[in-house]
């Protein structure tokens, strides 16, 4: 299997990185090293996700390669020609007899996009019995890129975070070149309708004395006196006195009372609602209108047959 991937550092720091093994074992996703570990061969366990299966194995990591080494006999005089590494990694499951074995040959190449860094050519071979074995060589395949591709990125955050040691002063990772739209824009100005000489105006010399500065302020008009200001505080001091009044009483009248009284009682006070008019002016003439009209024709009733029996 071969497979490139890109990491954001000059050639020489990547192969010096590389050259560490404890820093690649932690680099490589999934893996829980051991704390009593060797730097030179670390151990620890690794979760690897093939397919829609989980396998873990224990095992070992050794790697291949001085980090003073050139380019090799056989290869061009090149400026960031540099020999390649051979990682090797072997473990057994953790759960059945299974077991995996992995040589890995690492070549770099300068790359410049996205941005200037480096180009990991990684080609390897993999002998494997049990679970791995087992599973199609499409799942496998697509497993060993993905890990291939987050290594990659976990070995730029790590060079970020821990530099390696003896490399040139300075030396980070590669600027990737920024679009238009990642510009920073200048924040507006506070007033859209001033000139740029008046933004440029408000800002003090830093040779210039503060008591200069101090005396271009326009003063700010007053708009009323002392006595007019201390007329308001004792009136807004004397509408929240009232305020103190009416929530005793409130307390007082709560008393004694349940909760779904209290909840569905109306309110008093300056909040108690005030009745509705009365919608027509005749209500009071046509309240009496029909106590006098039953008295009037009683009375007519009594006198025809008053006048019946005299008859």
């Amino acid at each position: 299997m071969e497979h490139e991937v890109y990491v954001p550092f000059p050639v020489r720091t990547v192969r010096q990185a590389l050259t560490e093994p404890e820093r690649v074992a932690r680099c490589v996703p999934g893996v829980q090293l051991d704390a009593d570990a060797a730097p030179h061969r670390p151990e620890g366990r690794l979760r690897l996700r093939v397919g829609s299966s989980t396998i873990t194995y224990r095992g070992a990591l050794t790697v291949s390669g001085d980090p003073a080494d050139g380019p090799g006999d056989a290869a061009p005089a090149a400026p960031d020609a540099v020999a390649p590494v051979t990682v090797e990694a072997s473990g057994t499951e953790t759960r059945g007899d299974g077991t995996v074995a992995l040589t890995l040959t690492v070549r770099f190449a300068p790359a410049s996009e996205p941005g200037p860094g480096t180009t990991l050519v990684c080609a390897g071979a993999v002998r494997s019995a049990g679970r791995l074995a087992a599973a199609d060589e499409q799942s496998a395949a697509t497993a060993g890129r993905r890990l291939l591709d987050r290594f990659a990125e976990n070995l730029a955050s790590d060079l970020t975070d821990r530099p390696v040691d003896g490399g040139p002063e300075g030396e980070g990772p590669a600027a990737v070149p920024q679009s238009v739209f990642d510009t920073e824009v200048p924040p507006p100005s506070l007033d859209p309708s001033g000139a740029a000489e008046d933004d440029v105006s408000v800002v003090a010399d830093p040779d210039e004395p503060v008591d200069a500065v101090a005396d271009d302020v326009p003063e700010v008009a007053s708009f009323g006196t002392d006595a007019d200001a201390d007329a308001d505080a004792d009136d807004d001091e004397a509408e929240f006195d009232v305020a103190p009044v009416e929530a005793a009483h409130a307390r007082r009248t709560m008393i004694g009372r349940s909760a779904e009284e209290v909840d569905h009682a109306p309110p008093r006070g300056r909040y108690a609602p005030v009745p509705a008019p009365e919608t027509g002016g005749s209500s009071v003439p046509l309240r009496w209108a029909a106590p006098a009209a039953a008295v009037v024709l009683a009375s007519a009733v009594v006198v025809g047959r008053v006048l019946r029996r005299r008859r």
